[in-house]
């Protein structure tokens, strides 16, 4: 499905009359202006799927950040915005192939690790609190001085005797919460990735590469692939992982380029790179 048509980034003339007639006193950086006409990059055309490829600093992160501003879409992380980001934004347009879209977010690297070490914590805590049960389980199994004084002692003794009565792992389990991490950082990336999208939805992945295997890559490629053909969704993926790079039908720019340019992926550096290395020792896989 195709909601966004094109962008167009502020011209050079843009940028030098705004510049000129600015507000804000002169700062060290005025990014993100003066990068994209200096790349030769006018403006964008986008397919259901899209890619820009490049290394860093490039400018394919940038663009992305100025995407997610100008459509107004959720994010989570935050992201190198200065005293100008707003006013660029403002410079630039989008044009809509439809505005029937219903939802739609930027998802970075630093999100999907955000995720990930948030599982993690969660996880330290259940391991923490079984741990604290199993010494529990020894002392309530073990106790054999506990008198019944009271009502109030009651509970204590229904304890007491489902300790002695259970196993030290029917004893725990019963009474912890399930551990909530049950995957690999990788899985629980990918399972990220994929309740993230849903139907009817424009996705900006900002090199989703970095928290996933070569396998969960190509089970995150078919996920992609799925939810444009089934689902309705765009995807605009900042990458340089050759996995992503095939992804069929996609347009890719190449921010490596000056001026920046559609490749097929095959033609990218990054790709042929690959392709040399293992070109050079096929005959180890023989």
């Amino acid at each position: 499905m195709l909601y966004l048509n094109q962008v167009k980034f502020a011209s050079q003339e843009d940028e030098e009359n705004f510049l000129f007639s600015s507000k804000y006193p002169y700062r060290d950086t005025t990014y993100p202006f003066h990068i994209f006409p200096v790349k030769g990059l006018d403006r964008i055309n986008f397919a259901p799927i899209t890619i820009f490829c490049g290394g860093n600093g490039s400018g394919k992160t940038t663009a992305l950040n100025i995407i997610a501003e100008l459509l107004k879409l959720k994010r989570s992380a935050p992201y190198n915005k200065t005293a100008f980001f707003k006013d660029y934004v403002a410079l630039c347009q989008e044009d809509y192939a439809s505005t029937e879209f219903y939802q739609g977010e930027i998802i970075t690297s630093d999100d999907v690790f955000d995720y990930v070490m948030n599982l993690r914590c969660l996880n330290d805590g259940v391991h923490r609190n079984r741990r604290s049960l199993e010494d529990e389980y020894r002392m309530r199994s073990q106790d054999k001085s506990f008198r019944l004084q009271s009502l109030e002692d009651y509970e204590t003794l229904k304890e007491n005797n489902a300790a002695k009565r259970s196993t030290r792992t029917s004893f725990v389990s019963e009474r912890s919460a399930n551990t909530i991490r049950a995957h690999s950082n990788g899985e629980s990336a990918f399972r990220y990735f994929a309740q993230k999208f849903q139907d009817g939805g424009i996705y900006l992945l900002d090199e989703p590469e970095n928290s996933l295997s070569p396998r969960r890559q190509i089970e995150l490629i078919e996920f992609i692939e799925n939810s444009v053909r089934f689902f309705d969704c765009q995807f605009i993926i900042a990458s340089h992982s050759p996995f992503f790079l095939g992804l069929q039908a996609a347009r890719i720019y190449d921010f490596d380029a000056v001026p920046v340019q559609l490749r097929p992926w095959t033609e990218l550096a990054t790709v042929r790179d690959y392709y040399d290395f293992f070109e050079q020792r096929k005959a180890e896989f023989l």
